[in-house]
């Protein structure tokens, strides 16, 4: 279900299988999402449902993504991100040169494609940089973290599972989906977001009341209060 106000991001990838999981973990990050096959209709897309940002795959049947790079900057102000197996220099300095914001090369892990898209999105002012939660500061463009007046020091791990409750805040959140968001796997020892969420919930703690709940049965979730 797409969530008001959410980011849209438009998906043209022919794979199915990389198209399914690439929508699958944009919307599991809050997104919304919509996919397509190639790039027909691309200018209709374009103008009815105004993405915020296309991932866009180089090798398309029809026109290429290169051809459908141009036509997005001729049409649009939305980010792009690049999916290729190509990663020569000359093909990447040729995406960004006709204007991608960013090159990502298959295969990939989901949680990067997310965390570029999101920094993708974060740049070009289609989130905001800085979301807070009570006392709590969660500064996304300049990557701090406050909790009234004390700096937060966090590994890149503890980052990218707060950066996920707070693209969530106020949403339950399952450990499968922060494995799927965060690591890149479903199937993996759910343990590994329990270790993670404690080793964070003791950070934040120590400098104010609990904003990370336990949900029992359900999950987490990020929010003010009890």
């Amino acid at each position: 279900m797409d969530e008001p106000g959410a980011p849209r991001i438009l998906v043209i990838e022919d794979a199915e299988a990389i198209r399914v999981s690439i929508e699958s973990a944009l919307t599991g990050a809050g997104f919304s999402v919509r996919t397509a096959p190639d790039g027909s209709g691309l200018e209709t897309e374009l103008g009815r449902n105004r993405p915020d940002l296309v991932v866009l795959d180089i090798m398309l049947p029809g026109r290429d993504g290169f051809a459908l790079l141009k036509l997005i900057r001729r049409h649009s102000a939305a980010g792009v991100v690049v999916l290729t197996a190509r990663d020569g220099v000359e093909d990447r300095l040729r995406g960004l040169g006709d204007g991608a914001d960013d090159y990502v090369v298959k295969p990939f892990v989901l949680a990067e494609l997310v965390a570029r898209v999101t920094a993708v999105l974060r740049r070009t002012g289609r989130i905001r940089p800085v979301v807070e939660i009570g006392e709590l500061a969660i500064d996304f463009e300049g990557g701090l973290l406050r909790y009234g007046a004390a700096e937060i020091e966090l590994t890149s791990t503890e980052w990218k599972v707060l950066s996920y409750f707070a693209l969530h805040r106020d949403r339950v959140v399952s450990k499968t989906q922060v494995l799927t968001a965060v690591w890149g796997y479903g199937d993996y020892a759910p343990n590994l977001v329990e270790v993670n969420v404690s080793t964070l919930r003791r950070k934040l703690e120590a400098h104010g009341p609990r904003v990370l709940h336990t949900v029992r049965g359900q999950g987490y979730v990020l929010r003010g209060g009890p």
